[in-house]
This record gives structure tokens, sequence and C-alpha cells, in this order.
């Protein structure tokens, strides 16, 4: 895709502290929603789209997400849409409203993601379902997220010579950065001995390697032009590029659920992985390259798997995140600060908000209001998540 020169202004965000609070989700959500709305300066009857992402644990209320949220702020006639991309969840529902709105078929959307999550690591629903490749990853392989994080953790230290101790350091690293952030769960100073120190949760990865699940909700405004420029409101961070983009055949570097990666016979593969790909389309988009990032939001499921985004995203070349994280560049004052809000090493995972808190985080790392973990100058952000099955996500913000 070229560069369509359209951006959409991010008006308001919001955000409802995440820990395990053991209340509904739509309660976080409704939190996140108003205070997003007020950040705007946006009357709630003012919205005319609503998008919710969905969580699929939350019975009928979190299929239904939008027109859920929708009525608990209040019946308003706005029309309403439901998304659902795993972890990518916030970027697609946000990548809906946005397209809306550039339609010139909506003026003020809210996005809304929110999550109540069980205790321990996610899973698929109970039952037979033989021909749900989550599910039967668990059956036939007892492949779970921890299980799949740990493989691509061995495949950094096969390939690039990564240690135990480095993937410790990332962990060091987002804990610092998460000790001002109002609405981490996890709030402390760890050591690289400490996380050494944990159990082993699936070799190589230790349990302060990976994140927790948490309860938690993220909500973002988008506003047109027209409106904005009507209305006087602050339109300094704009959305420069969402991308969305699905992997290629063949997909030679396994991406779970896969059990097994496309056989590359007939077919040669491509010049990028699934996960470039998604940076490359977001880069093409907004019109920029990887060296205009001040700052980036990156899927921090595991320690592993932070340094794998950093070169995804192209930021350094590969076998070099390595590099970059000992420099001490990806810390808050290095070259490109990575995951400033602590990341989900400090939040937890609440599956259709965090694509929505990484884009919460750079609004208000490109405002200047990230108090305590201010990147200094940030001008252009990019996240990166990754879903199930041929999800992922890329946003890219700039003022």
């Amino acid at each position: 895709m070229t560069n369509s020169n359209s951006s959409i202004a991010i008006a308001g965000v919001g955000m409802h502290p995440w820990g395990k609070w053991g209340k509904n989700f739509v309660t976080y959500g409704v939190h996140a929603a108003r205070a997003a709305l007020k950040d705007a300066g946006v009357d709630w009857t003012d919205v005319d789209y609503i998008v919710g992402g969905e969580t699929v644990r939350n019975g009928y209320g979190g299929y239904v997400a939008g027109s859920t949220f929708a009525s608990a702020l209040g019946w308003n006639g706005a029309r309403v849409a439901t998304s659902y991309a795993a972890c990518a969840t916030g970027a697609q529902a946000l990548d809906t409203a946005r397209a809306r709105i550039l339609a010139g078929l909506s003026d003020v959307a809210l996005v809304v993601g929110a999550d109540t999550t069980p205790k321990g690591f996610l899973k698929p629903n109970a039952g037979e379902r033989w021909d749900d490749p989550d599910w039967f990853r668990f059956r036939v392989m007892g492949m779970t997220n921890p299980g799949y994080f740990a493989l691509y953790a061995r495949r950094r230290m096969d390939l690039y010579g990564a240690t135990q101790e480095d993937f410790a350091q990332v962990k060091v690293k987002n804990a610092r950065h998460g000790l001002e952030n109002p609405y981490a769960r996890y709030r402390g100073e760890v050591t690289v001995d400490k996380v050494l120190g944990s159990p082993i949760v699936s070799d190589p990865l230790h349990l302060l390697d990976i994140c927790a699940t948490s309860d938690g909700a993220a909500a973002v405004v988008l506003v047109s032009e027209a409106f904005a420029k009507k209305h006087g409101l602050n339109t300094d961070v704009k959305i420069k590029a969402i991308s969305t983009v699905t992997p290629t055949f063949p997909n030679t570097v396994l991406d779970m659920p896969q059990i097994s990666t496309d056989p590359a016979v007939a077919v040669q593969p491509g010049e990028l992985t699934f996960k470039e790909s998604i940076g490359v389309a977001a880069y093409e988009e907004a019109g920029i390259s990887p060296s205009d990032v001040d700052v980036a939001e990156v899927y921090d499921l595991s320690t592993a798997l932070e340094l794998d985004w950093i070169e995804d995203l192209r930021l350094c070349d590969r076998g070099e995140a390595e590099v970059l994280l000992r420099a001490g560049d990806t810390s808050i004052g290095g070259k490109i600060p990575v995951n400033p809000s602590g990341g989900l090493a400090c939040f937890g995972e609440a599956v259709p908000a965090q694509a929505l808190a990484q884009v919460c985080e750079l609004t208000w790392q490109l405002r200047g209001q990230a108090t305590g973990r201010q990147v200094e100058g940030a001008r252009v952000g990019i996240t990166a998540n990754q879903g199930l099955f041929g999800h992922g996500s890329s946003v890219i913000v700039a003022r």
C-alpha cells in the first residue's frame, strides 16, 4: 500500500489500571471510555461510532462488545461494531473506526478494549474441537503459550548467541520503565539474579521472563478533521498508519498456533517473514522509515519476543537487538527506547486492550505527558502486536 497522506487525529485516550480486580470487564471498559472522552473534551452524545474489542472469555457481552459498551455508557443511537484478532484486536478495532471516518461516514469514534482474565496462562475454551487450530495445539502438542515463547527464545540463542542474562535484562529494563506508570500492575524493580532465580516455566524462560494475565482496559477517541476544527480539539497526535497484514505463502517461520511451517518446494519464500511484513506495511503507508521512529511499544509476551520485535520492525539489523539492549539503547534516554510504559512485563495480558494501551502510551509520549518515563522529544512512535492464526498489527502515530 502506498502512502495515502490521510491521517486521523487521536483526540483522547484513557485507561483503567491493570491488575486482578475481580470485576466485570464492562466496568473496566466504561472507566477507560469515560477517561478517553474527558481527555478528548468530547461528550458521549457526540460519539457516532463505537467499536468494541471482543473478549471471548466473558460470555455474550464479550462477543458483542461494541453494543455492550454502548449500552453501558447509555444508548445514544451510535453505530456499533465488534472486532476480534486475538492480541491484535485493539489495532483492528482502531482500523475499523479510522476507516469509517476516512470514508466520511463518521465524525467521532470511540474504540474500547477490556478484559477479565482467568488465573494462569490463557487457554482455549473447553470442549472437543479438532478443527480449531488453537485447541488442537494444546491437545496434540501440549503447546501452551509459554512453550511457544520458549521455542522462539531458543531460536535466538542458537542463531544470534542470545543468553538467558540478555532475556533477564529485558525484564529489568521494562520493570524500571514501569515504576512511574500509574496504570501498570507490577511496579517494582527487579535484578538479573532475581529473574534467573525465578522458576523455569519453559526452558530457557523463567517465570519473570513471561507476562501474566491481567484485567484491564484502554480506550481511544478518534475524530475527523472537520469535527476537531469546529470544536477546537487537540489534534497534535495523529494515526499515520495501521497495518493488519496476514502471512504470505509459504510461511517458513513457525507462527502460533500452527504446528508446522509451509513447504517451500514449488513456491520460493518471499523476502520478508510475516512479522517483518507487518512493520514494513506500516512504514510504507506512513511514508516514513525505521530511522524516523523515536519510541516503540512492542509485544513482550516474553522477554525474548521483545528482542525479536525490535528486529522485525527494522529498528536494528538481524541479530543486533542484544547489542542495543546491552548498550542501553532500548532504555529511556537511549537511541530507540522500547516499551517505556513497562510493556506487558508490567501490565500483563488483557487481550482486547493491549494494542490500544500501546497507542495510549505513545499518545502520552508524543504529547510530553508520560511523567516519570518520558522519552524526550518523541515525535514518531510505532507499535507491534501479534495475534493467533495470521493476525498481526502495527500502528504508527506522529505529531
